[in-house]
């Protein structure tokens, strides 16, 4: 991918990642969905397994240096991301089930850490 844009290698990592899910069994419902106005949040996928609606960050590395994709969603990422949940169940949905998961893409590869950090 190298001499394509920034957002070119993000999408068809987003894209990788989708699939991989899809493969799983789960079902998008939404993809980057954004809270609106400066400062809010933005996630990448948010997907159906059975009951729970699951919320997905995907983050793209060439490679594992600085501790790789998943390393990089650090605290502010998830604290944007939370409240970009929110923002999402208050207009669609309500109470259910839910968690967070993170799917780090490197070298084209994908792996897939479910519950990778809660709202508390």
């Amino acid at each position: 991918m190298e001499g394509t844009s920034t957002k070119a290698r993000g999408d068809a990592a987003e894209d990788l990642a989708l699939a991989h899910l899809r493969a799983a069994g789960l079902v998008l419902v939404a993809r980057n969905y954004r809270t609106p106005g400066r400062g809010g949040g933005e996630i990448d996928l948010v997907m159906r397994e059975d009951a729970t609606l699951v919320f997905v960050e995907v983050r793209r590395r060439a490679g594992a240096g600085h501790g790789g994709a998943l390393a990089s969603v650090g605290w502010t990422k998830q604290r944007r991301i939370v409240f970009a949940a929110r923002h999402f169940l208050l207009r669609h949905g309500g109470e259910r089930p839910c968690r967070f998961d993170v799917v780090g893409v490197e070298g084209g590869r994908c792996t897939w850490v479910r519950a990778a950090f809660d709202a508390g």
